[in-house]
C-alpha cells in the first residue's frame, strides 16, 4: 500500500453548519458553502483527475475542508468575528431554504440586516489561526 502524505497547509478551509438542521439540510448547506470558497479562491482548486483507464474527472479543492457544527449564536458570533478581521465569509441563511434560485437567495440575504441574519451555515478560507478564532465555540461535525 502506498503511504499517503498530507502536506502542511498555512491556511484552512472550514464550514460550520447549524446543529439543529436536518441531515439533508446540513449536506446541502455544506455543498453550497464549499462552492463559494472554490469560486472565491480558484487557486485552491487542483488539477483534473484521471483514472488508469484514461477517464477524466473534474478537479477538486486541493486541501481538506473541515466541517464543524455550531449553534445559531456561535454562527452569528463567527460572522461578526470574520467581519472584524476582514475575512471574507460565505453564508447560508434559513430564508434560502425557501427560495429556488441564486437571484432569490441574494435578495433574501439583502432584505435582512447583518446582525439579524438567521444563519444556518458559514464557510471561510484564511490563515489557520484566524479561522480557528472565527469559529471559536464550533465543534468538529460528528
Amino acid at each position: 500500500m502506498t503511504e499517503i502524505l498530507t502536506p502542511p497547509f498555512d491556511t484552512k478551509i472550514a464550514v460550520a453548519v447549524r446543529d439543529d438542521l436536518l441531515t439533508w439540510q446540513r449536506l446541502n448547506v455544506t455543498a453550497f458553502l464549499t462552492s463559494g470558497i472554490a469560486a472565491a479562491h480558484p487557486q485552491l482548486v487542483g488539477a483534473p483527475y484521471a483514472d488508469a483507464d484514461g477517464s477524466s474527472y473534474l478537479p477538486l479543492l486541493g486541501m481538506p475542508v473541515l466541517v464543524f457544527e455550531a449553534s445559531a449564536a456561535v454562527l452569528a458570533a463567527a460572522r461578526e468575528r470574520a467581519a472584524r478581521r476582514g475575512l471574507p465569509l460565505a453564508l447560508y441563511t434559513a430564508d434560502m431554504f425557501r427560495t429556488g434560485y441564486d437571484e432569490a437567495n441574494r435578495a433574501a440575504v439583502a432584505a435582512v440586516a447583518a446582525a439579524d441574519l438567521d444563519l444556518v451555515g458559514v464557510a471561510l478560507h484564511g490563515p489557520r489561526n484566524a479561522v480557528d478564532k472565527v469559529l471559536k465555540g464550533a465543534a468538529l461535525h460528528p
